[in-house]
């Protein structure tokens, strides 16, 4: 039997997402402080300034495939990936997931699977395809 992981939960509209804990350096409450850059990728909303520091804020309604604008109120920072943040509707807890419970059937190149709660389902994502 396989440890459980602790995944941060959150939403992209009506969906459920999550990320290994692991992966996760700060939450920040997203300003409408975020510069665009000019011909950026599709998935890159811009660049904000956390504490000194040029953060590159990604939407990952494009790689997900989720539909809806990206004027997410939070900011996940990641912690693998040098200044990079996910731009989110909500956070939500952190829970515990039995990877070996993962349906990998439902996997793809952005996705770990789907992982089955008590009343809903949550989208278990690859931060490294997102970015």
């Amino acid at each position: 039997m396989t440890e459980e992981t602790d995944v941060l939960e959150f939403s992209l509209g009506d969906d459920r997402f999550c990320i290994d804990i692991a992966h996760v350096d700060e939450i920040v409450d997203a300003t409408g402080d975020v510069t665009q850059i000019p011909n950026a990728d599709d998935h890159v909303v811009g660049v904000v300034d956390l504490r000194g520091e040029t953060t590159t804020v990604v939407d990952p309604r494009v790689r997900l495939d989720v539909g809806g604008d990206a004027d997410g109120d939070r900011i996940v920072v990641l912690s693998e990936h040098d200044a990079t943040g996910l731009l989110v509707d909500d956070v939500h807890e952190v829970e515990g997931a039995d990877p070996d419970a993962v349906d990998e059937s439902a996997a793809s190149a952005t996705t770990r699977g789907v992982v089955r709660r008590d009343d809903r389902f949550v989208v278990w994502v690859d931060p490294d395809a997102l970015v």
